[in-house]
């Protein structure tokens, strides 16, 4: 049998870089405005404007693929960086979304872990939560003290997360893995949010200066007059990576589609402008079409039902995990993101 760690090495706090024990392992664990200036700091700086990029584009930071001492210090670091060029942009909207961004990577990766490094990520935040040992005729995997359950689903919006929809016995509700982990998403974001409500501003040498007005442009860009969170006013399906091409003509034609390739494909039209109408009118061709159903999941991932959060395709390699991404070309090099393939491509037209 294989035997699962519970205990966070480094190469875990580079993937969870906001719990409090990562800073064990950061060179710099007070890293300042001024150390980003060292210019053996450079590939930190880098990878902190690339992370705070990712978000304002796509809310979600995607976690380096690539290994190694040196790249788990890059990581670790790198968030304390893009945290401090978040507070420089004394812009809320900046900072909301770098948090939800973070709590969105941290969700993608802890859907994948064992039920014993949940737990051990759980005791970060204090939260009294343990395996369902003490009652097996409830079906679900873990008992989470309902105090932790009201304070992180109070924002959930769905039927489910209504303490009445939650079986609950001596104070603890159960919950299956992927809901916890989900409630930890919340727990993340919150934190991070409040970490970076700083009234003391500190000043800020140029080169920050100048990457915190590069970023409050690309949020503006972002956000737009029509207040959207799309790219150009008007698709651009010429500007579509291969991957979400291949989805399109693949579903205009009625051809079936799995579970991933739909949220994808849905959840990317959404973000770059298309009107959740016509989204909906493109499940007409589908034998499988229900008015309700599809209505209620679009309107869901586009954030008008439920949580209002706005949901964002996959990252390349979770696209790549479930065999989505299709002919990648020379653009797709360096892209980590269909989002961010969809913005270079329409800033070359």
């Amino acid at each position: 049998m294989q035997r699962v760690f519970a205990v966070f090495a480094k190469s875990d706090y580079a993937k969870y870089p906001f719990l409090k024990a990562a800073a064990r392992y950061m060179r710099i664990p007070d890293l300042g405005i001024r150390d980003l200036m060292d210019p053996e700091l450079k590939p930190v700086l880098e990878r902190a404007r690339e992370r705070l990029e990712e978000a304002i584009l796509s809310t979600y930071v995607c976690r380096d693929p690539k290994e190694g001492m040196k790249k788990d210090d890059i990581e670790l670091l790198s968030f304390l960086a893009a945290m401090l060029l978040s507070v420089a942009t004394q812009n809320s909207f900046i900072k909301k979304r770098y948090a939800l961004a973070e709590a969105n990577g941290a969700y993608e990766e802890l859907q994948k872990e064992p039920k014993e490094r949940v737990l051990e990520f759980a005791r970060n935040y204090k939260w009294k939560l343990s395996l369902n040992t003490q009652a097996p005729d409830i079906p679900y995997e873990f008992e989470l003290s309902f105090v932790d359950y009201l304070r992180n689903a109070t924002q959930l919006r769905e039927r489910e997360w209504k303490l009445v929809n939650r079986p609950l016995t001596n104070g603890k509700a159960y919950l299956s893995q992927n809901s916890v982990v989900r409630l930890l998403k919340e727990e993340v974001r919150r934190d991070i949010e409040t970490r970076l409500e700083v009234e003391d501003l500190p000043s800020f040498p140029p080169e920050i200066a100048e990457i915190a007005e590069g970023m409050k442009k690309l949020s503006a860009e972002m956000i737009g007059e029509a207040k959207m969170e799309g790219f150009p006013k008007t698709v651009v399906q010429q500007a579509f990576p291969p991957c979400i091409n291949a989805l399109y003509q693949a579903f205009s034609s009625g051809r079936h589609l799995s579970h991933i390739g739909r949220f994808t494909l849905t959840s990317f039209l959404i973000n770059v402008g298309m009107p959740t109408e016509t989204v909906i009118g493109l499940f007409r061709s589908i034998s499988d079409y229900d008015e309700r159903m599809t209505r209620y999941q679009v309107e869901h991932i586009a954030g008008d039902k439920g949580s209002r959060t706005r949901y964002t395709p996959p990252s390349c390699d979770t696209l790549r995990t479930h065999s989505v991404c299709t002919n990648p070309d020379d653009l797709c090099i360096g892209i980590r993101h269909p989002l961010n393939y969809y913005r270079r491509r329409t800033s070359l037209r």
